[in-house]
């Protein structure tokens, strides 16, 4: 097993990509906490991993809150005595056609899950990681904070920051023996996203731009997040992992 012996924290685990690399990590032998304002589901991910023989607990988190985190951290490791990998997964998107319709709140909002949040989220596991001289960072970003994409100005200026923020961690951190990477999802399909939504030739043109053919899954995204986390990939940080069907190789 991949993760074996290891403990993982992944925010907005409760569906999506993040329940998809919860469960991953959990089969990969990581005892997983699940992290989400979505308290059903997020139990209910929890429970699945359960009755599938892993070990997993749900934490309530908003990743905008600074005591929430310290709250989840400390639960962590008072149930599992360590805390080696942080997922920050969760965000939002809030899409426009131009960014001049874009409003301060559209832009704050964004803002604060998929940028304060990933600050936050690392901040919480740094002394922990520390104390242990080693840690996996693992922050989600997009395509769409590497190369401009329409009606995303938001979106993707908060997943930029990720993306540079999280080189900056790779520096800072390296010399605890903690790694920081970022992966770089296309399309996928998720209750977030909606390509085409009812419409079939809006999809086949979202699935069109992408060369392989198909949008991604979780799952597709979840098998990167897990290389980053384990100890093969222990000479990478402050790498970018796209992972997106071919479409910024156009």
């Amino acid at each position: 097993m991949r993760l074996q012996g290891k403990v993982a924290l992944v925010s907005g685990a409760a569906r999506g990509i993040g329940a998809a690399t919860a469960r991953l990590f959990a089969r990969e032998g990581a005892k997983v906490a699940i992290g989400d304002v979505l308290e059903a589901e997020g139990n209910k991910t929890a429970e699945e991993i359960r009755s599938g023989g892993g070990e997993a607990m749900f934490v309530r988190l908003d990743v905008r809150q600074p005591e929430d985190w310290r709250r989840a951290v400390d639960a962590v490791v008072a149930r599992y005595g360590r805390l080696d990998i942080l997922v920050n997964n969760a965000g939002i998107q809030i899409s426009r056609p131009s960014f001049e319709q874009v409003t301060l709140e559209d832009w704050e909002k964004v803002m604060a899950v998929n940028a304060t949040g990933v600050f936050l989220g690392c901040k919480a596991v740094a002394e922990q990681m520390k104390k242990q001289h080693g840690g996996s960072i693992v922050n989600i970003s997009s395509i769409s904070g590497m190369v401009g994409i329409s009606a995303q100005a938001a979106y993707a200026a908060s997943k930029g920051g990720v993306r540079i923020f999280t080189k900056y961690l790779a520096i800072q951190l390296a010399k605890h023996g903690i790694r920081a990477n970022s992966i770089h999802p296309g399309g996928v399909e998720t209750a977030m996203t909606n390509f085409g939504g009812t419409d079939p030739e809006a999809r086949k043109r979202s699935m069109a731009a992408h060369p392989l053919g198909r949008m991604g899954q979780p799952e597709d995204i979840a098998y990167g997040a897990l290389y980053l986390a384990s100890d093969e990939a222990s000479w990478v940080t402050g790498s970018e992992l796209v992972i997106d069907g071919g479409f910024t190789a156009q």
